[in-house]
């Protein structure tokens, strides 16, 4: 027997049940298309955070009110509401005798509410932010100003806002100089900042800030700050500063030495390594929610194979009557698993990327930096997997067809 022998035969009896050699590949390729789908748009949300994260600096180090894990998030982060960071400890950050690496700092705290033009109204998420924020954050000021130092701390009613909210509050005219009403208090826009573009967690453009002072007191009646982002002269002192802001904090907090810190510090590059951690995560958590539908489809193999001995006994009987053995009859159905799964596995990659293509496009229309990735890992291993599974489906259907006997074809009506 020629070693394309086999490979005929199991094309010619799969031909001859189209519908259900359809149904069997169709099952291989949503699999693999699930699985191609689900690695590539991850790789590429994961870059797309990880992304947004380098933009905003490696020279930067957050603090956080709340103690965590050094491989942990924050409890802040989390949504635990955290009051042990006060104005003192950030006007204490400042000094650069005990900071001296930092080159700006600036406090934070975050709320929502409806702010009101002359025509417009719009429900938005504010930030009160001390004047050092564009320092720290890069931005550039469009058109207008941001705040003076003094506005930081006397209540000042200013405001300015990112490029697309005040073109929607003012969609005919400059909002520089406009009064809006902010928790039905009147604010002066003072400036408006250039576009910064979507985030993976939020768009900048849409944001509106405020005095930090003037957010906590007038705005959210709190008297603590959600976090604080230093910029440091150099990468090289990172370290450095880190260890100088927790000595200066656990002082300031009475801390003793065997005392947890109530406060957790944090620079880029290691919140980028937390980030890749968790991402990686949900990646390969989704990936493998993704494969059951790989197993879906080897049942399906086995089901159809079994359909396909109980068919064949009279082509089986007759093949062992001519000399074939035992192995002959396992290698053939073997073969016509591997073929269906094989099939299915080039059909689902095609599938896969073709559905991540039209993905990418329609996350970039929504004004996403997204990129399309395919990892290479993903295409071996959704058609490796495939191949696998059909093979592994396909042995007890090749082995029940291996142990009819002639005698049991002769009988076969």
């Amino acid at each position: 027997m020629r070693y394309s022998d086999p490979i005929r035969i199991a094309y010619n009896s799969l031909v001859a049940a189209k519908l259900r050699f359809f149904l069997t590949v169709l099952g291989i390729v949503i699999g693999v298309a699930a699985v191609i789908m689900v690695m590539g748009i991850g790789a590429s949300a994961q870059g797309l955070v990880l992304s947004q994260v380098k933009k905003v600096g490696s020279d930067l180090i957050g603090i956080l009110p709340g103690a965590s894990e050094e491989e942990g998030a924050p409890a802040s982060a989390l949504g635990i509401v955290t009051t042990t960071f006060k104005n003192d400890d950030l006007k204490a950050l400042r000094e650069r005798r005990s900071v001296p690496h930092f080159t700006a700092i600036s406090g934070y705290v975050t709320g929502s509410a409806t702010i009101e033009s002359a025509r417009e109204s719009e429900s938005v998420s504010f930030q009160g932010v001390s004047p050092e924020m564009i320092e720290v954050e890069n931005i550039q000021v469009a058109e207008g100003r941001f705040f003076f130092p003094e506005e930081e701390s006397n209540l000042s009613r200013v405001i300015v806002l990112g490029s697309t909210r005040a073109a929607e509050l003012f969609p005919d005219r400059s909002a520089v100089g406009e009064t809006v009403r902010f928790k039905d208090i009147p604010f002066k826009v003072v400036g408006v900042l250039e576009e910064r573009g979507s985030t993976a967690f939020s768009n900048p453009d849409t944001l509106v800030y405020v005095p930090l002072e003037t957010a906590q007191k007038l705005l959210l009646g709190i008297d603590y700050l959600n976090f604080a982002r230093g910029k440091v002269d150099d990468v090289a002192h990172i370290d450095q500063t880190i260890a100088d802001v927790e000595e200066l904090l656990r002082k300031r907090h009475d801390l003793e030495d065997d005392e947890e810190s109530d406060f957790s510090v944090r620079s880029t590059a290691a919140a980028l390594d937390v980030l890749t951690s968790i991402t990686d995560v949900l990646k390969y958590f989704l990936m493998a929610i993704a494969s059951l539908s790989l197993l879906v489809g080897g049942i399906g193999i086995m089901n159809s194979m079994l359909i396909s001995v109980s068919q064949r006994i009279r082509e089986i009987g007759l093949r062992k009557a001519v000399g074939a053995r035992p192995k002959h009859i396992i290698r053939q159905f073997l073969i016509e698993s591997a073929f269906i799964t094989c099939l299915g596995g080039i059909l689902g990659i095609i599938l896969g990327i073709g559905l991540t293509f039209v993905a990418s496009i329609i996350i970039k229309a929504l004004g996403y930096e997204w990129e399309f990735l395919v990892p290479l890992i993903s295409l071996a291993l959704g058609f490796g997997v495939s191949l696998v599974i059909g093979i592994v489906f396909g042995i007890y259907p090749a082995i029940k067809a291996s142990r009819v006997t002639t005698m049991e074809a002769l009988r076969y009506e």
